[in-house]
């Protein structure tokens, strides 16, 4: 089984090993440009470029002013999965002027940012929480109602894992009475479905998972695709296999 992406989570890789069934992905090439995209998100959400965009387009400048955004430098970022892409998000936020935190099963003895064991209290302490997990049942909706709650009124989520880390409901009421500030996600439980509520917040960045969907990164994940294929069935041992 090739995957054409990162994310296996639609793969039952118990079941696949019980037969034999090796599975691959698309590891590393697509990192950068699923960064670039987070970062973007982030961005977009806390100086409100959509809404600006919005604004001009409908003729309301004319009318007045657009309402103070969110600086970006100095804000903590909470990055919940610190792997290649979440360390890739990382160094962009940081030259952003961002500090890093981050929460994952275990704290990595290689990295110098505050590690929580406890995904509610990083929540807490940072303003922008970044889900950048892999999808699956270990993870599924872990981001829930108490999470956000803990993230606060002028906390900002961004998603551009799977929709299934977030408990889109409890997103959707969080956003709609004000317990949390702003989202920006690229990700949604039931995508290309989006829930009716958000689409008419401003708060809100919405994006129709584009996260690698660059020209170069896509050829890069087809190759990789079709050059596994080729391996295996060349007798020899696959470019990226999964676990």
């Amino acid at each position: 089984i090739s995957c054409f992406g990162v994310g296996v989570d639609a793969v039952d890789l118990d079941a696949a090993r019980q037969r034999g069934v090796i599975v691959t992905n698309t590891p590393d090439v697509l990192n950068e440009c699923v960064a670039d995209l987070a970062m973007g998100l982030t961005v977009a959400t806390l100086r409100r470029i959509s809404l600006g965009d919005r604004f001009v387009r409908a003729g309301n400048w004319l009318k007045g002013g657009l309402p103070l955004a969110q600086k970006v430098g100095g804000k903590t970022m909470g990055i919940l999965g610190y792997g290649r892409i979440g360390k890739a998000i990382a160094k962009r936020a940081e030259a952003f002027g961002m500090r890093i935190v981050y929460h994952g099963r275990k704290p990595q003895v290689d990295v110098t940012h505050k590690y929580y064991a406890k995904l509610v209290d990083m929540a807490r302490d940072c303003d922008v929480l970044m889900v950048i997990c892999p999808g699956g049942a270990a993870t599924q909706r872990i981001v829930n109602a108490e999470v956000l709650h803990a993230l606060g009124p002028v906390g900002t989520l961004i998603n551009v894992a799977r929709g299934s880390v977030v408990d889109e409901q409890a997103l959707v009421k969080a956003l709609a009475d004000g317990s949390l500030g702003a989202a920006g996600l690229d990700v949604f439980e039931s995508e290309p479905q989006v829930p009716e509520a958000l689409l008419a917040m401003d708060q809100v960045v919405l994006q129709p998972h584009l996260g690698s969907a660059t020209h170069a990164t896509r050829k890069a994940m087809g190759d990789l695709t079709v050059d596994n294929l080729r391996a295996h069935f060349a007798g020899k041992p696959v470019l990226t296999p999964v676990g």
